[in-house]
């Protein structure tokens, strides 16, 4: 086209085509608005960290809790979901597949990049008119402690359905074409047109429906390059508008239940304090250290991240928020060190499946509320589990860097050694801290992020003195559009969760399993093969909610014991959820450290054979699970 040029923008998204003249007000609404949103959601970031610190010095140091504050977060929090959200999408952020769109042509990897941006509209569209109608039936509800009405909080969605729509709509007025554009939007629509016309087979087809919506429709939403939160809400939208009486603003609801829930609010501080441990030298400082004193040792920063995932697990409660507390401080050295960004995120999500078992797990207390097995019992079981899998995949890591070549690298004497510990002790010392506020109960598991970033700002002003004030806004808005493109997953996979309990599969799957021939070992074999594929699509808790329950007592019936079941099913799951192509948790992982998806699919074979061996393990030899308690 005549008098057009070709933009490519800041975040190496794919090319970007604009005329000179006739849509530079569309880079200038896109500009603007771009600066509407970024702004609160880094205030937002902000007010939550000040208001989750303030409750813990209002509760610990003075005994006077603020009643108050937990919901005052929780408001925020949603907004804060939503402007992330939004931001991801202008930026292209939003997690994704995109192994066989990158394969195309570069005028159809375009035409690829409109379809995925016209798929997005089609499903914003599609929730729309229920999440206006969600926070309007929500402004009948006063909250508790604030009394005020929750429509304040529930408005969240709506509004970051429409900004999200806005800027899918300007993303398709700068493409090549209009023409372009234009045939991308039309496809979509007459796909949607086909679904729609085929409503009355959908009738008659009963839980084919499942295998077409949840496994068909996600699979050639993913594959297609359409963004992985997408995705699952295009399928389960679709599945309970065209074979279900749903009301759709349910859905919402539930969307809006993954998202918010209030441990989930130590995903973005943790990721923000991710980035302090950066800033401040404090990453640089523990790298320099753990470098010294295994950096002479093939694969050494590896075991480090292991190491360090199994010791910070559970502290936030979120498995996201875990890996965003490891991953900035490690990754950095381990690519200056020649690691591969793909083997980087394969090993960061091996690590938090290998890590779910470990105490205080939010998905062990689940299973113990739900199901009446002693959390403490659970806990004490934990330990093993995860330490077994842990060395199975230190083997991994021991025959990929066999052969590395360390010529270049020297090993540090003693003596440096000591003042490299010396002057990386504060930042050391910073998962034990966090560690020590949970235990001693000074803060919550969502609270205790706000003393790591509160313990780093001190550290970074007085110790290492390196704080770059003019850092912090750009960070709060990179937290947000980090965080609003883990938590729609989360809100749309919690949705897809509800669904399938709705059709009754969750219920068909336990009776099918518990009739099963074989006892006990057939009974284990299918619950490791049936938890490993609900965690490819299900967070954990609402896995667990959805099917323990149901399954503990056939196993208890088996004569399985109680704990060394959980250990199975837990496992099994975060097997599931770290696995490509359709596991949340990767793709998570993915975002945290910035890679493509695409980059980690054939490292990450290796590590998920290593854990499946250690399940088989687990499952096989109970006194694994229960030899301690």
């Amino acid at each position: 086209m005549s008098g057009s040029i070709r933009e490519t923008n800041a975040h190496g998204n794919a090319p970007v085509i604009s005329t000179a003249r006739g849509r530079r007000w569309v880079v200038a609404l896109d500009s603007g608005l771009s600066r509407f949103v970024e702004v609160p959601a880094a205030l937002l970031v902000a007010a939550d960290i000040v208001v989750l610190f303030v409750g813990i010095v209002a509760r610990f140091a003075f005994h006077q809790p603020l009643l108050w504050s937990d919901e005052l977060a929780s408001i925020l929090f949603i907004w804060l979901a939503m402007f992330g959200s939004v931001i991801a999408l202008r930026r292209g952020e939003h997690m994704r597949m995109t192994a066989l769109v990158s394969k195309a042509s570069p005028k159809r990897s375009v035409f690829w990049e409109l379809l995925a941006t016209a798929a997005c509209l089609a499903f914003l569209a599609m929730v729309a008119w229920p999440s206006i109608e969600y926070a309007m039936e929500e402004g009948d509800i006063t909250t508790p402690a604030l009394s005020i009405r929750n429509a304040w909080r529930a408005a969240a969605i709506p509004v970051g359905i429409f900004l999200m729509g806005t800027f899918s709509i300007l993303r398709l007025l700068r493409s090549a074409s209009l023409a372009t554009s234009a045939l991308a939007v039309v496809l979509v629509a007459a796909i949607a047109g086909v679904f729609w016309l085929a409503q009355p087979i959908f009738a008659d087809l009963g839980r084919i429906n499942l295998i077409i919506f949840f496994v068909g429709v996600t699979s050639a939403c993913v594959f297609a390059g359409i963004p992985i939160a997408f995705s699952f809400g295009l399928a389960t939208f679709g599945y309970l508008a065209l074979t279900t009486q749903t009301p759709l603003l349910i859905v919402v609801g539930r969307m809006d239940e993954g998202m918010s829930h209030l441990i989930l609010l130590a995903v973005p501080l943790f990721v923000f304090l991710g980035f302090l441990i950066e800033m401040t030298g404090m990453a640089r400082a523990m790298v320099a250290f753990l470098a010294g004193l295994l950096g002479h040792v093939r694969g050494g920063l590896s075991y480090v991240l292991l190491g360090a995932m199994y010791l910070v697990s559970g502290i936030s409660g979120s498995k996201a928020a875990d890996m965003a507390a490891i991953a900035p401080a490690l990754f950095p050295e381990m690519r200056d060190r020649g690691a591969k960004p793909g083997e980087l995120v394969a090993l960061l999500s091996a690590a938090g499946a290998q890590t779910e078992t470990v105490p205080p797990s939010l998905v062990l207390i689940t299973i113990g509320s739900v199901t009446g097995v002693s959390i403490a019992a659970l806990f004490a079981g934990g330990l093993l589990p995860a330490l077994l899998l842990g060395g199975f995949l230190c083997l991994v890591v021991w025959f990929r860097y066999r052969h590395e070549d360390l010529s270049h690298v020297r090993k540090a004497p003693w003596g440096e050694i000591g003042k490299l510990f010396a002057v990386a002790l504060p930042a050391l010392a910073l998962p034990f801290v966090i560690r020590a506020a949970v235990v001693e109960g000074v803060a919550t598991a969502t609270e205790v992020s706000t003393i790591g970033i509160a313990y780093s700002i001190i550290v970074g002003l007085l110790i290492y003195r390196q704080f770059d004030f003019k850092r912090v806004i750009p960070m709060l808005i990179d937290t947000a559009a980090l965080s609003g493109a883990i938590l729609l997953i989360i809100g749309t996979a919690t949705a897809m969760a509800w669904g399938l309990t709705q059709s009754g599969f969750s219920r068909l799957l336990a009776e099918t399993m518990g009739t099963m021939p074989g006892g006990a070992p057939m009974f284990l074999t299918m619950s490791v093969v049936a938890f490993i594929f609900l965690g490819s699509v299900l967070e954990g808790i609402p896995a667990i909610v959805l099917f323990g329950p149901l399954l503990f007592p056939i196993a208890r019936a088996l004569g399985i014991h109680e704990v060394h079941y959980a250990m199975v099913v837990v496992l099994s799951m975060g097997l599931g959820l770290f696995a490509p192509p359709l596991g949340v948790g990767y793709y998570t992982a993915c975002a945290i450290g910035r890679v493509n998806p695409d980059d980690g699919i054939k490292p990450i074979v290796g590590y998920m054979v290593a854990l499946l061996v250690g399940v088989v393990v687990v499952a096989a030899v109970p006194w694994i699970s229960t030899g301690f308690l």
